[in-house]
Parts: structure tokens; sequence; C-alpha cells
């Protein structure tokens, strides 16, 4: 690996749980120092030279001063699974799902600037969700924050270019705390898995993966939303 892509430190907000935590894992493996924001951490243990910055993105000022002064790569990983009916979900709810799918990224990105066009180059990785592409019922209120971070990726694509690259990864059912409502009941993931093309649900390794080469790599990729969703979004069996 070039000493470009080396250059600079890696932030992850919401890097404590999930697929957050998957990312950071596989870049404390590289040796990458790495930057967690969110609001517990309990990993220190384990991963003792990762950095900890308390902090609730959708509350809390984010200061550049909390960053490192150079930036290779931020993923912005917080996210939301509200799942009800269209009429019965209350108009505070979307509000608080872009506050925190949306409105934080921008935080969070505006606090990272000076850090990421301090590095020769640099990568920023956003989620999304396959129920932006596809329209999934029950699925509104996250689909809507979601359709908002890919705008938000694009246009940062088109502005931060050619220096930072910025790109979203949108998974489709992940097992993951935030999901863990969904797993549990062996039938139940089975009727799941078989709406798949590739026959089961992801997993943390997944989608860490893909974004991990965002991160790193994918040195000709940006402005892209890619599907890590196991075919559901493109393939019909």
């Amino acid at each position: 690996m070039s000493n470009k892509l080396n250059q600079g430190e890696f932030v992850v907000v919401g890097g404590s749980s999930g697929i957050g935590l998957g990312i950071v894992k596989r870049l404390v493996e590289e040796g990458r120092a790495v930057t967690v924001l969110s609001r517990t951490w309990e990993h220190a243990g384990v991963l003792p030279d990762v950095k900890h910055v308390a902090i609730d993105v959708t509350r809390d000022e984010v200061s550049g001063e909390l960053l490192p002064g150079v930036i290779r790569g931020l993923a912005y990983c917080p996210g939301s699974i509200r799942l009800r009916s269209f009429r019965g979900i209350a108009p505070e709810a979307f509000r608080e799902d872009f506050e925190l799918n949306v409105v934080g990224a921008v935080k969070c990105i505006q606090a990272a600037m000076k850090g990421l066009r301090a590095a020769e180059a640099a990568s920023v990785v956003l989620f999304s969700t396959v129920a932006v592409k596809m329209g999934i019922p029950l699925h509104a209120s996250v689909a809507v924050a979601k359709a908002g971070v890919e705008g938000l990726a694009r246009t940062l694509a088109a502005e931060l270019s050619p220096k930072v690259r910025v790109n979203c990864v949108a998974p489709a059912l992940v097992d993951t705390p935030l999901a863990s409502q969904f797993f549990g009941d062996e039938e139940k993931e089975q009727a799941m898995a078989a709406r798949y093309p590739l026959g089961r649900t992801g997993t943390i390794d997944d989608i860490a993966s893909m974004s991990h080469y965002l991160l790193t790599d994918g040195p000709w990729i940006t402005g892209q939303t890619l599907g890590v969703d196991g075919g559901m979004s493109t393939v019909r069996k």
C-alpha cells in the first residue's frame, strides 16, 4: 500500500457496536490509528489503542478539535430502524430519523473537513438502506432519512473532489444489535433468508469489509451508493 493511502488517521462515528465496531476492528488489525466517536465505549480492554471521544452527535456540538489533525477516512455509522405503517407514524419520528442519519453526518463531516483536506487523499463512507432503492412497506421514515444520506454523499463527492472521495453503502437486513428484534427466532430467520438470492441475511463482516475497502482503497470510486444486500435490490430468483 502506498504512502499516500497510509497517510492520516481514521475516524469512526458510532464505532462502539455493530457495523461501526466491525470497521474499527479491521482498521486496528492493520495497525491503523483510529478515533471512535460514540456515547459509550466498552472495548478498551481488547482495543486499547483506539482513542474514544464520548459524544452524542444528535445533541452535542462536534468540534474539529476533538478529531485528528490529518484524517485519511471517516465512516459515519449511526442509524435507525423504525418500522411502522405510514398511517401510524408521527411527523416527529421523521424529524428524529433525519436528525440522526443526515444532520448528525453533516455535523461530523463539517468538523472533519480540516483534517480531511490535510490528507493527501481521503475517503468518507456513509450508510443508506436497500429500502431507498426498492420501496418497502413500513420503511417510510428510515427510507426518507437514508435517501437524504445518499443525496448528501453524491453532492459532497462532487464538491470535495478530487481530494476527498464520498460513497454510500446500502445494506439490507444485517444481524447487528440494532436489528436484534429480527433475529433469535430460527423459523423467522429462515423465512427472511429465503427472500435473498444468496440465501441468507447479512453479517457485520459483509458490510464492514466493503466499508473498509472504500475507506482504505477504492481510489477511483466516488459518488456511489453500493448495495451490499445479498442481491435483494437487483436480482430475482
